[in-house]
């Protein structure tokens, strides 16, 4: 897989305004990076390239299909009673996986609460993501293993603290570098902004990858920013680019070059991958109450896997064969996810205790002690 761009390669000072963002004044809108459009057909980028064989394609569309079919999965476990919510990615695949697959192993990933698709790519069981929203543990994964962190439900905290991890890694003298995936209402976070100001003022090498799905639950783009939301990097004084992040091709493209780019010394970057979330923004949302059907069937036309099939079946980059093989993968893969998640042990009772602090502490132990009288009490009433 080779991979250009000019744009993210521009220095830091001198050409930060534009990189990675020439805004098509003359349309009157935001330039989109965009190597797939949505009849499937591949298109060139005056800053953006990328060269993929016919396997490769087929792994990105596979980790796609797949993907949806454990989101699918998950979300229908919810509806009956084995997860207590869930956060669908549904639509968001291409900007997950293309972004996902950019990254280099000794990157770190911070996440939100919505990243199934980039925790796929970094190696991370997808039953161990289904822990927490069944309440039997804090995470499940060890953070350090995929260099994946856990799951973030408080809004927007994450990019501060992917902020200092790259600075860490700066002062470590690595050449690695962080990406920190938030939303766009997340965008509106104090955290982010002070998130953006540390980043630039000290050169960290990450990327902050907003994913625009058009909608923070009810609240739609348009009455959180008078500006495109890649634009708002100009101010930091870091380039910003938006990406058609129903594209895999575009997203993978636009990812690797900004993680070259921080590698390299040049600095932080904003994407901006402009998508949408076809499903409610988690299982106790009713998104029929905010947006009209018209709205999703727009998108539904520009489906990630769709396109990415028909460029596929076009090109002669699969066959018949391969299409019915990752259905059964997938049908094994719902069976594995059902299995896991319904044998699932709860946890001890003092559990919660655990690991709160390196060392101890006064007060978990004082509550430590009451929970374990409490606990005590009922087997006493039952003598």
């Amino acid at each position: 897989m080779t991979v250009d761009s000019t744009a993210a390669r521009k220095p830091r000072r001198g050409g930060s305004k534009r990189a990675g963002a020439r805004t098509a004044k003359a349309a009157g809108a935001p330039e989109l990076v965009q190597l797939l459009t949505p009849e499937g057909e591949r298109v060139e980028h005056p800053d953006y390239s990328i060269d993929l064989s016919s396997e490769e394609l087929r792994g990105l569309y596979r980790d796609m299909v797949l993907t949806r079919r454990f989101d699918a999965e998950a979300t229908t476990l919810q509806r009956q009673g084995e997860l207590g919510l869930w956060a669908s990615l549904l639509g968001q695949e291409a900007a997950q996986i293309g972004s996902g697959r950019a990254t280099r192993p000794d990157d770190y990933v911070f996440p939100t609460y919505r990243e199934h698709g980039v925790a796929w790519c970094r190696g991370v069981d997808p039953t161990n993501l289904l822990g927490m929203f069944r309440g039997v543990n804090h995470g499940g994964w060890d953070p350090n293993e995929n260099n994946f962190h856990l799951y973030t439900i408080v809004i927007g905290s994450q990019a501060l603290h992917a902020t200092g991890y790259a600075m860490g890694i700066t002062k470590d003298g690595a050449d690695s570098a962080v990406i920190a995936y938030f939303g766009d209402g997340a965008s509106s976070q104090g955290d982010v902004a002070e998130a953006f100001t540390f980043a630039a003022v000290y050169n960290a090498p990450v990327v902050f990858f907003c994913q625009n799905n058009q909608w923070a639950i009810s609240e739609p783009t348009e009455k959180q920013t008078r500006v495109p939301l890649y634009q708002r990097a100009q101010g930091y004084g870091f380039p910003g680019v938006r990406v058609d992040g129903n594209d895999v091709l575009a997203c993978l493209a636009v990812t690797k070059a900004a993680l070259d780019r921080a590698r390299t010394g040049e600095g932080p970057m904003l994407i901006e991958a402009f998508t949408y979330r076809m499903g409610a923004h988690t299982t106790s949302d009713d998104p029929t109450r905010y947006r009209r059907d018209e709205e999703r069937e727009l998108w539904e036309a520009k489906d990630p896997i769709a396109r990415l099939r028909t460029l596929l079946e076009r090109e002669g980059h699969a066959d018949e064969a391969f299409f019915a093989a990752l259905e059964t993968e997938a049908d094994e893969l719902a069976k594995h996810v059902r299995d896991r998640v319904r044998t699932m042990p709860d946890p001890e009772d003092m559990a919660i205790f655990d690991n709160i602090y390196a060392d101890g502490h006064a007060l978990v132990d004082e509550e430590r002690a009451q929970f374990a009288a409490y606990q005590a009490s009922f087997a006493e009433e039952s003598h």
